[in-house]
């Protein structure tokens, strides 16, 4: 993550010491970082997935709703606070790059610095079926 904004660092390091999932990505909405436990629900490591464009990982997951329609990536919290630098909340289904479908809630937060200049986004995210 070198030569990106100390806050995305920062974050990134946050992201590392949380017993919950996390994703984060840079105002362009690419993928920088997921952490472990991220890892364990999406179903690959993030050594192995690597950065990707929000046009990747937006699809990736296959995200949809309780009736199987697909949510575009446009309907993704994630996706949202890039778009508006404001949080953003939804519970929809994923399918893991592993083929396992996990009912998840995400909840998106802008990432912007003393400098007020928005630096990217965080999500936080986690199994409905766990019981954190």
């Amino acid at each position: 993550m070198s030569g990106h904004a100390i806050e995305l660092i920062l974050s990134r390091q946050l992201a590392d010491c949380l017993s919950v999932p996390v994703f984060i990505v840079d105002p362009k909405g690419n993928l920088l970082f997921y952490n472990t436990p991220a890892e364990q629900v999406l179903g690959k490591k993030f050594e192995d997935t690597g950065q990707m464009s929000v046009g990747d990982w937006g699809t990736s997951f296959n995200p949809h709703d309780e009736e199987g329609n697909p949510i575009p990536p446009e309907g993704l919290p994630l996706v949202q606070t890039i778009k508006t630098e404001l949080p953003a909340h939804r519970t929809f289904w994923i399918n893991s790059l592993e083929n396992k479908s996990t009912r998840i809630s995400v909840t998106s937060i802008p990432i912007i610095g003393r400098s007020e200049v928005f630096s990217g986004a965080m999500a936080i995210f986690w199994d409905n079926e766990l019981h954190l």
